[in-house]
C-alpha cells in the first residue's frame, strides 16, 4: 500500500489497483459503471414530480449517514430546484448525480450586497472529502450588481466536479482548501469567478468569461496561497479559455485578464490550454495595486495556443514565468499538484496524470 499526508489532512492509503483500502467490490464495481447504472444503483432519488424519495436536495442530504465508508449516491432528476445547500463534513464519499449539465439544475441568489457573507452565498458548499458531482448545474443568479455570490463552493479532499456547469459573474467557484479535480466542466463569471486556495487541477473544462458592469475588467482567477511551503494552486490544463456572446462583441472596451494574486504567495499556471483574442496582452493584472505580491507570486504559462497566448506583452513580474522545460509544468499536472494516480482512479473518472 501506499499513504501519505497533505497539508495537515487525514492519512490516505491507496491499494496498488488505484482503489482506496476500504473501497468494497461493489464500490468498485459502481465506478466502472455508467452514468445510467449509477442512477440504478443511487440510494437515495430526488424528484421535483415525486417520482423519488424525496422532493429537495436538502431532504436528501440530511438523510444521507454519517462517516460512510463507501460511496452512497444521490441522483437529482430533471428539473430546477432552487436551494441553499450545505453538506456538512461528516456526509463522507457522497455522489450526486444529475441528468446533464443543462438538466439538472440547482440554483440559488444569496449574495454579498444582500447581507451573506461569501461562504454563506454558494448555492451549494461541500466539506465532506470524498464529494463527486456529476452532470450537474450549479448557479448564482445574484447578478453583476450583488458583488460576490458564489455558486459552489468546495472544501472537500478528494473531491472530483465531473461534466457540471457552474454560473455566476464574481466569485462563482471557491475553490476553498484540499485536493480537487474537475473535468469537463463550464465555467462562467466576471471578477475572479475561480478562486481560493485549494490544490485544483482543470482538465478540458471550458473557462467562460462574461460581460461585466461598465467600468469593471474580468478576472478569471484569484488563488489564495498564505504560505509558500503550502502545496496548493490552480492549474488549467487543457482548458478552452473565451468569451461569452454577451462579452465578444465588446472585448476591445472591457479588459479581461488570466489572474490576479489574492494572497501573497498566489499560484496558477495555465498550459496546453487555448486563450481567446479577449485577454488583455499583459495576460496579468495586480490585486488593488498591492505590488509586494509581485515577486512572491508565481504565475506560469506553457505550450498554451490562440491570439491570447501570445506572451510576448506580458507583465514583467519577478513572479511570472513563461515555462519552458516540461519538467517544471509537470509540477502542476494531475500526479504532482494533487497525487491523483493514488485516488482518482477510485472515482472512475477519466483523467490524464501528467503532461
Amino acid at each position: 500500500t501506499i499513504s501519505f499526508t497533505m497539508n495537515g489532512n487525514d492519512e490516505l492509503q491507496t491499494a496498488r489497483d488505484g482503489f482506496p483500502l476500504w473501497m468494497n467490490n461493489v464500490d468498485k464495481k459502481i465506478i466502472g459503471a455508467t452514468p445510467k447504472v449509477l442512477k440504478m444503483n443511487a440510494d437515495i432519488v430526488v424528484a421535483k414530480d415525486g417520482t423519488g424519495n424525496y422532493t429537495t436536495l436538502k431532504e436528501a442530504v440530511d438523510a444521507v449517514p454519517d462517516n460512510n465508508k463507501k460511496r452512497f449516491i444521490i441522483y437529482l432528476k430533471r428539473g430546477v430546484y432552487k436551494e441553499t445547500i450545505e453538506i456538512g463534513e461528516m456526509k463522507t464519499n457522497l455522489m450526486l448525480i444529475g441528468d446533464g449539465r443543462d438538466i439538472s439544475l440547482l440554483t440559488g441568489s444569496l449574495n454579498f450586497k444582500d447581507g451573506y457573507t461569501i461562504l454563506k452565498s454558494a448555492t451549494l458548499a461541500t466539506c465532506a472529502n470524498g464529494f463527486i458531482a456529476l452532470d450537474l448545474w450549479f448557479q448564482n443568479t445574484a447578478g453583476p450588481t450583488k458583488n460576490q455570490a458564489v455558486a459552489l463552493r468546495v472544501n472537500a479532499d478528494l473531491s472530483v466536479i465531473y461534466r457540471c456547469r457552474i454560473d455566476g459573474y464574481q466569485d462563482t467557484l471557491f475553490a476553498e482548501q484540499h485536493r480537487q479535480f474537475y473535468r469537463d466542466c463550464y465555467i462562467t463569471g466576471t471578477i475572479d469567478f475561480i478562486f481560493g486556495d485549494a490544490a485544483a487541477v482543470f482538465q478540458n473544462c471550458e473557462i467562460v468569461a462574461r460581460k461585466p458592469l461598465s467600468g469593471q475588467s474580468n478576472v478569471l482567477t484569484a488563488q489564495g496561497r498564505i504560505k509558500p511551503t503550502r502545496n496548493s494552486g490552480f492549474s488549467l490544463q487543457r482548458c478552452n479559455i473565451t468569451a461569452s456572446l454577451d462579452l465578444s462583441p465588446v472585448k476591445g472596451t472591457v479588459k479581461s485578464f488570466l489572474g490576479r494574486p489574492w494572497k501573497n504567495f498566489s499560484r496558477v499556471v495555465i498550459m496546453q490550454s487555448f486563450i481567446g483574442d479577449f485577454i488583455d496582452p499583459a495576460g496579468w493584472t495586480p490585486m488593488d495595486h498591492d505590488v509586494g505580491r509581485l515577486s512572491t507570486l508565481f504565475y506560469g504559462e506553457y505550450e498554451n495556443k490562440g491570439l491570447g497566448a501570445d506572451t510576448r506583452r506580458r507583465v514583467k513580474w519577478q513572479g511570472y514565468k513563461l515555462i519552458t522545460d516540461p519538467k517544471e509544468a509537470l509540477e502542476f499536472t494531475v500526479t504532482s499538484l494533487i497525487n491523483g494516480e493514488l485516488w482518482l482512479n477510485s472515482t472512475g473518472v477519466p483523467y490524464e496524470e501528467g503532461l
